[in-house]
C-alpha cells in the first residue's frame, strides 16, 4: 500500500463539507419525491416515472471514472464542489420550470450530474485528507449528513404540497412548483460556504511503494483503469452492495409517493415516512465508529442488506397504517444508513492509496448503472402489480447481494 504524508489534520473541513451536504440533499431530496408528483400533474404512468428516475443516472454513468481521476490530480477540491451545487441547483430550477416530460426528464439529468460531482468531490476529500483508522468517522459523518438531507427534504416538500388528494388541481401543481423553489434555494445556500470557508490541508503527498495489482503491474506506476480497480479483490461485491442499497432509496423516494396515491395517503404522509427512513439512517451513520469497532465491516454490510432487504417488503402493504409503516421504514432505514459508508470505506482501503479517488467513483459508476437499470426495470414491473412491485424488486435485489457475500469467504468479501 502507498505511503502517504499528510499535513495536520484539522476537521474544520469535514464539519464545513457535512453542513454542505445536509443542504446540498435537503434540496434534492426535496426535488425528487416532489418530482413524480408533477409528473403525475402532467399524466404520467409509472414507466414514464420510473424512465425519469433513470435519466437522474444516464450522464453520471458516463462520466463518473473520468471525474474520479479529476479528482485524484486536482490540487484541491473545492471547485469539484462548487460545481456540484451549481448544477444541483440548475436542474432543480429546471423542473420547476418544467412545462413537460421532456424536460424533466433533461432537468433530472443534471440533478443526477450535480450529485455526482459534489459526491466524488466529498468523498475523495475524505478518502484523501482522513487517516484510515478515521475513514469511518468521516464517511460515515458525511453519509449521515446525505441521511439528514433525505429526512428533511422529503418531510418539508410533503408538508408544502400538503393533504389534497386531486393531482391534477391547479392548486396542487403550484404547491408543488412552490415547494421547488424552496428546494433550489435551500441548495444554493451550501455555494457561500464553501467559498469563503472551505479549504482542506494542502493536497497529500503521496509516495509508491512496490503495491501490485491482481496482473502483477506496480500499483503506483499504473493507471487506475476501472478493469484493473474490478479485479482488486472484494471490489465488485462490494459494488453490487453498494448499488443495490443506493436503488432501494431511489426507488423508494420515486415510488413511495406512487403507493400513497393509490392507497389515498397524503403527500404531507408520504413524506413524513419518508423522513422517518431518513432519520433512522442518520442515527445508525451517527452509531457507525462504534459499530465498526464491536463488529467487522463484513458482517455489518450483511446485515445491512438482509434486514434492510427484509424490512421494507412491508411498508408498501400497509402505508395506509401510519405507525405500521413507520416503523418498518425505521428498521429498512437503519440498516439502510450503515450499508453506503461501510462499502465507501471497504472499496477505499482495497486499493493502493493513489487510486481512491478512482475507485470510489467505479463504486459510483456501478451505483448509477443500477439507478438506470433498476428504476426501468421497476416501471415495467409497476405497470402490472402496482408500484408496491417495484419496492419488492429491489428488496429482491438487496436480499440476494446480502446472500451472495455471506456465502463469500471473509477476504473475497
Amino acid at each position: 500500500m502507498a505511503e502517504t504524508t499528510r499535513a495536520p489534520r484539522s476537521s474544520t473541513w469535514l464539519w464545513i463539507l457535512v453542513a454542505c451536504a445536509v443542504l446540498t440533499q435537503s434540496g434534492l431530496n426535496l426535488f425528487r419525491p416532489i418530482t413524480s408528483y408533477k409528473l403525475l400533474a402532467l399524466h404520467a404512468d409509472p414507466v414514464v416515472i420510473g424512465l425519469t428516475t433513470a435519466a437522474y443516472a444516464l450522464l453520471p454513468l458516463v462520466s463518473a471514472v473520468w471525474l474520479g481521476r479529476v479528482s485524484d490530480r486536482a490540487p484541491q477540491l473545492r471547485t469539484l464542489i462548487l460545481a456540484g451545487v451549481g448544477l444541483l441547483g440548475l436542474g432543480g430550477v429546471g423542473i420547476a420550470l418544467a412545462p413537460s416530460v421532456w424536460l424533466i426528464f433533461v432537468s433530472s439529468a443534471v440533478l443526477g450530474m450535480g450529485h455526482l460531482c459534489f459526491t466524488i468531490g466529498g468523498q475523495s476529500a475524505i478518502a484523501r485528507y482522513a487517516a484510515d483508522e478515521d475513514l469511518d468517522k468521516g464517511f460515515g459523518w458525511f453519509t449521515a449528513a446525505f441521511s439528514a438531507g433525505q429526512m428533511i427534504g422529503p418531510a418539508l416538500g410533503g408538508w408544502i404540497v400538503g393533504h389534497g388528494s386531486d393531482v391534477a388541481s391547479p392548486q396542487r401543481l403550484a404547491s408543488v412548483n412552490e415547494s421547488l423553489w424552496i428546494g433550489v434555494l435551500i441548495t444554493v445556500l451550501a455555494a457561500p460556504l464553501l467559498i469563503l470557508k472551505f479549504g482542506p490541508a494542502p493536497r497529500t503527498r503521496v509516495r509508491a511503494q512496490s503495491t501490485t495489482t491482481p496482473d502483477g503491474a506496480s500499483a503506483g506506476t499504473e493507471r487506475p483503469s476501472v478493469v484493473r480497480i474490478l479485479r482488486m479483490p472484494g471490489i465488485a461485491s462490494n459494488m453490487v452492495a453498494s448499488l443495490s442499497l443506493l436503488a432501494m432509496l431511489d426507488i423508494l423516494t420515486a415510488f413511495l409517493p406512487l403507493v400513497g396515491e393509490e392507497t389515498g395517503v397524503a403527500p404531507s404522509v408520504v413524506g413524513l415516512l419518508l423522513g422517518v427512513r431518513g432519520m433512522a439512517s442518520i442515527a445508525s451513520r451517527l452509531l457507525l465508529p462504534w459499530l465498526s469497532g464491536a463488529f467487522s465491516r463484513r458482517t455489518l454490510l450483511i446485515a445491512s442488506l438482509l434486514a434492510s432487504g427484509l424490512a421494507l417488503i412491508v411498508p408498501p402493504l400497509f402505508l395506509d397504517r401510519f405507525w405500521i409503516a413507520a416503523v418498518f421504514l425505521a428498521v429498512g432505514g437503519f440498516f439502510l444508513g450503515l450499508g453506503q459508508p461501510l462499502t465507501m470505506t471497504l472499496i477505499s482501503t482495497s486499493v493502493p492509496g493513489e487510486w481512491r479517488g478512482s475507485a470510489l467513483a467505479v463504486r459510483l459508476m456501478g451505483n448509477r448503472l443500477g439507478q438506470v437499470i433498476l428504476p426501468v426495470a421497476a416501471g415495467a414491473v409497476a405497470a402490472p402489480l402496482g408500484p408496491g412491485g417495484a419496492i419488492w424488486l429491489t428488496c429482491a435485489l438487496l436480499l440476494a447481494s446480502g446472500v451472495e457475500k455471506s456465502v463469500r469467504g471473509p477476504r473475497k468479501a
